[in-house]
């Protein structure tokens, strides 16, 4: 991003779509034996997407885009706290947000 990207009229720009996530079944550990895998922790927010934070977020862009209202900002905070910190203002590119089902 350049020093004067900010000054540019592209309010219209696309998040970054989350990757796909991978097919279920035939999992296997480091040496092939399937069903010996460790199993992956659940995610301590309600199950939902997840969301990589790109330039120029917000908490109520991200809602916004997502949920199609900005004032439901509040429930992808209180889903990430411990990822945002005490500032919901203070969202850093590349966090990766959990997007909770409303």
């Amino acid at each position: 991003m350049g020093l004067f990207d900010f000054l540019s009229n592209d309010g219209d720009k696309k998040p970054v779509q989350p990757a796909a996530k991978p097919a279920a079944g035939g999992a296997t550990d480091f040496f092939g034996n399937a069903g010996n895998a460790a199993k992956p922790a659940a995610p301590t927010a309600a199950a939902g997407d997840t969301y990589t934070v790109v330039s120029g977020d917000s908490l109520s862009k991200i809602a916004k885009n997502h949920y199609g209202d900005a004032a439901k900002w509040h429930q992808i905070y209180d889903a990430n706290k411990a990822t945002i910190g005490s500032n919901p203002d203070r969202i850093e590119v590349g966090q990766v947000l959990t997007l909770p089902k409303l």
